[in-house]
C-alpha cells in the first residue's frame, strides 16, 4: 500500500502483498504494516481492531471498505455490504505513526455456517511532485474476515479428487463439504512409493464452505502409476493432508 514509484519497490511490494494473504500475524507492504491480517469474529466477539503502522517518512492515506465475500464456480465474488462496518472509512497516517481501525458485525451470526467478508485497504496516492517521471502504483490488501456460526462448531470437510485431463494434464478438485473455509497453501501429486512429484501447485487458495475449487496441472505421466492411484500431499490451515487418491478417467 505505497506508491512504488517513489522508491522503486515493485517486486518487494508484490511479494509482501502475497504474504498479507497467507500470514496470520504481522505483515508489511513496503513501509506499511498491518496487524492482524486475518480477522475472526463470533457471536460473543463481534468487533475487532486492526492496527496500521506507517514506517515511512511521508504521510499515507488509505481508504477502507468492507465487502461480502462468496464464491461461484470456484471464483471469488464480492458485493457491497452493510453487515460489516469499518471505521473510519478513510485515514491519513502521519509519518512514523499508527492508526487503529475497527470492524463491527451488524447482523447475527449464521445459525450453522461461517460468514465470510473481506476488508480492503486501498492506498490513495498523493499528487506526484513536479518533475516526477516514475510509475505510481497503489497497492490493495484484502483482509479476510470469518464469523463463526451460533452453534460454535466450525470445520471444513475436504473431499479431494484427481482425474486425467486432455493434453497430458491432471485435474485436481477440492470440494469443501464443511461449514467453514479451508485455505490451501500448496500441494503435490506423486506416484505411491516414489516421493518425486509429478505435478503440483503453490500459492494460496481459499475454498469457502460448500464450494469447489479445481486446478488444471501440466504433468509428466511417464512414471508408472501403481494401481491407478496417486499420492496427494497438501498444506492447509486445517492441517496437513497426506492421502492416496484413485486416478479417475474422463
Amino acid at each position: 500500500m505505497i506508491v512504488i514509484g517513489r522508491q522503486c519497490r515493485a517486486a518487494r511490494c508484490g511479494a509482501l502483498l502475497v504474504c498479507a494473504l497467507l500470514m496470520p500475524a504481522l505483515v508489511a507492504a513496503a513501509n506499511l504494516s498491518v496487524d492482524p491480517v486475518r480477522i475472526e469474529l463470533s457471536p460473543r466477539q463481534q468487533t475487532a481492531a486492526v492496527n496500521i503502522k506507517n514506517d515511512s517518512d511521508q504521510p499515507t492515506s488509505i481508504q477502507i471498505q468492507a465487502v461480502a465475500w462468496s464464491q461461484l464456480d470456484g471464483k471469488d465474488v464480492y458485493a457491497p455490504t452493510r453487515e460489516l462496518l469499518v471505521a473510519p472509512p478513510i485515514v491519513t497516517i502521519a509519518p512514523k505513526s499508527e492508526q487503529v481501525i475497527r470492524a463491527a458485525l451488524r447482523r447475527q451470526a449464521d445459525t450453522a455456517s461461517e460468514l465470510t467478508y473481506r476488508i480492503y485497504l486501498q492506498e490513495l496516492p498523493p499528487q506526484p511532485e513536479p518533475g516526477f517521471t516514475g510509475l505510481q502504483v497503489a497497492l490493495r490488501i484484502g483482509l479476510p474476515v470469518f464469523v463463526k456460526p451460533q452453534n460454535g462448531s466450525v470445520a471444513p470437510k475436504m473431499v479431494w479428487s484427481v482425474a486425467r485431463a486432455p493434453d497430458n494434464s491432471l485435474k485436481v478438485a477440492l470440494q469443501n463439504q464443511g461449514n467453514a473455509h479451508v485455505q490451501v497453501s500448496d500441494f503435490s501429486l506423486s506416484v505411491p512409493g516414489n516421493d518425486k512429484a509429478i505435478a503440483g501447485e503453490s500459492g494460496s487458495s481459499y475454498i469457502l464452505a460448500g464450494q469447489v475449487h479445481e486446478w488444471l496441472l501440466k504433468t509428466d505421466l511417464s512414471e508408472k502409476i501403481t494401481g491407478g492411484r496417486l499420492r496427494l500431499k497438501a498444506y492447509t490451515d486445517a492441517g496437513k493432508v497426506d492421502m492416496e487418491l484413485p486416478l479417475e478417467t474422463p
